[in-house]
């Protein structure tokens, strides 16, 4: 959008139409053959080969980074447990930038690292719907 570039918006296109193509896929037909996934992919092939203006030097910087990454792209697609988002991730990453902004930096490599894997098995807890204290008695225990 930022540089008005048609290939742009046909790859957010893309994605957007995978995105809703995801909402609709039952869990039973991840493993059969789907024919609006193989158009979408097919898109994405014909995508990744078209040639953008030389005027768009960020936007061929990131068609050289679907290329290369390609293969993982619409994964999603393929297998019902993989979200279209990364969301959790962004929400794992969120509790240490403000674990940083509220206290400007940790005062030692060790706490980092102690705080990191204190963080790591509460959200492992939380995804898994398990007890979170029970974890760290199990921990402290061993």
């Amino acid at each position: 959008e930022k540089y008005k570039c048609p290939w742009a918006a046909q790859f957010s296109q893309m994605i957007m139409q995978a995105i809703e193509l995801k909402k609709i896929i039952m869990p039973g037909d991840y493993g059969n053959p789907i024919q609006e996934r193989a158009r979408i992919e097919a898109l994405l092939d014909e995508l990744t080969r078209q040639k953008v203006s030389p005027g768009h030097v960020e936007v061929i910087t990131f068609q050289k980074r679907i290329l290369k990454h390609r293969a993982y792209l619409l994964t999603f697609l393929y297998h019902p447990e993989v979200p279209s988002h990364n969301n959790n991730s962004e929400q794992a990453i969120r509790n240490i930038k403000v674990k940083l902004k509220v206290s400007g930096m940790f005062k030692s490599s060790k706490g980092a690292q102690n705080y990191a894997i204190m963080r790591s098995i509460t959200d492992t807890c939380k995804k898994n719907e398990q007890a979170i204290l029970n974890a760290f008695l199990t921990i402290a225990s061993s």
